[in-house]
């Protein structure tokens, strides 16, 4: 390793010795099988130190790899390897006549780091893109392949893994026909009263986004299948202008608004592929809660929102259905999740997380694995119900802990 590795918005520097990119599997597996301990590099866009190995440890990237997109439209699934990122992904999928089911606002990350972490779009109907992964290949700490696929018992497990069992190498992705997508932005949309169920319904992927300044939503961005019916939204005015989720950002950067059909890679996501983040001048947070609570933990938050506001570029909320991986932040249950985009100063936003996170207390907040949190390790545990057959996976194909580091062993308490 040359000079030192950072995470995209800088706030975390690596301390591993050796930052190895190899360019076969058989070079991946050597490597892995002669390391004590190895994490895997993604994009880079967590915000903690789920990917730090330690000074003594080996960080791990997979884009050297040869870049596999295996597209099998009779099976409707695609098997991709682990340093793809979902941008390309979709194209491929796409020119073959499919589709993936959703996609999160930023389609720069990697396949393999993003279910790793519960990573998610909106929709009440879509859950966290994790669920899409019907298989998994991991390269385990001895340096053998391990496949796991859905409808084994240890599946739930293999997927959100926070990558703690190994190397994803490879993922296949369920698939289905290609469509289009239109997007509408509003403005305004009041606090008081909201009937969050029926907003949030009111078309395939709704997103909500305040500065909690005042009270209520700046925007809502409303996306709609064209294959379903066209979303009646009146409870906010339609925008007059394209606009970016932080206030006073570039809109050129975000994908096409005002209705405007296009393909669903090109609409799902809030921000274009080809306009590459570059700053990351930024830090991030984010809690899943059950949906039931959706209107008292916004009212919870708008209690906050002038020890928020003064470090706060903007808030989405957004909705995930249930999924069964016993990591994932959505884990057996309908969820509403809201994010925070913090300004670039830690120390001036970690006592606001801090209260951010007091707020939620009574709303069993599940935090995001790759974003800013103060949350003690015990009181996260407690919100897994499957954590202890988590526990049991990691040391039956990691009984090394070779993929075990600090974030890892804070969490499984081992």
């Amino acid at each position: 390793m040359t000079g030192t590795v950072t995470n995209w918005a800088g706030n975390i520097t690596y301390a591993a010795k050796e930052l190895h990119r190899p360019p076969t599997l058989d070079a991946l597996r050597s490597l892995v099988a002669d390391s004590a301990r190895v994490r895997v590099l993604g994009s880079g866009h967590s915000f903690n130190e789920i990917a730090e190995p330690g000074p003594e440890g080996m960080l791990l990237s997979l884009d050297a790899l040869p870049p596999e997109i295996d597209v099998d439209t009779a099976a409707r699934t695609v098997r991709v390897s682990g340093g793809v990122r979902y941008a390309e992904l979709a194209r491929h999928v796409h020119a073959h006549g499919l589709a993936l089911a959703n996609m999160a606002s930023l389609p720069h990350i990697s396949v393999a780091g993003s279910v790793a972490t519960g990573t998610h779009g909106s929709g009440v109907g879509n859950p966290p893109l994790a669920a899409a992964v019907r298989e998994v290949d991991l390269v385990t700490g001895d340096g053998t392949t391990v496949t796991v696929a859905r409808g084994e018992e240890r599946f739930g497990g293999a997927v959100t893994s926070l990558g703690a069992l190994g190397a994803v190498t490879a993922l296949t992705l369920d698939l289905q026909p290609s469509y289009d997508v239109e997007q509408y932005v509003f403005t305004e949309l009041p606090l008081s009263g909201i009937d969050f169920e029926t907003v949030m319904a009111a078309a395939y992927s709704v997103s909500l986004f305040t500065d909690w300044r005042e009270p209520g939503f700046r925007q809502v961005w409303v996306k709609r299948r064209t294959d379903q019916p066209l979303p009646a939204f009146p409870w906010a005015a339609p925008a007059t202008q394209a606009l970016h989720p932080v206030p006073g950002m570039p809109a050129v950067n975000c994908t096409e608004q005002f209705g405007v059909p296009g393909p669903w890679h090109e609409r799902l996501p809030h921000f274009r592929a080809e306009f590459t983040p570059s700053s990351g001048a930024e830090l991030q947070s984010e809690y899943l809660m059950p949906r039931s609570y959706a209107v008292d933990v916004l009212h919870a938050l708008d209690a906050i929102r002038t020890v928020m506001a003064p470090v706060l570029q903007t808030c989405e909320v957004r909705t995930i259905a249930a999924d069964q991986q016993w990591l994932s932040p959505a884990y057996g249950r309908d969820s509403m999740a809201v994010h925070f985009t913090w300004v670039e100063d830690m120390a001036a936003v970690l006592p606001v997380v801090r209260r951010v996170e007091e707020a939620l207390e009574a709303f069993d907040a599940r935090p995001h694995w790759g974003k800013v949190s103060a949350m003690p390790a015990a009181v996260v545990r407690e919100r897994y119900p499957r954590l202890g057959d988590f526990r049991v996976l990691a040391r039956t194909l990691d009984p090394s802990g070779t993929f075990a580091n600090a974030f890892v062993r804070d969490i499984l308490a081992a």
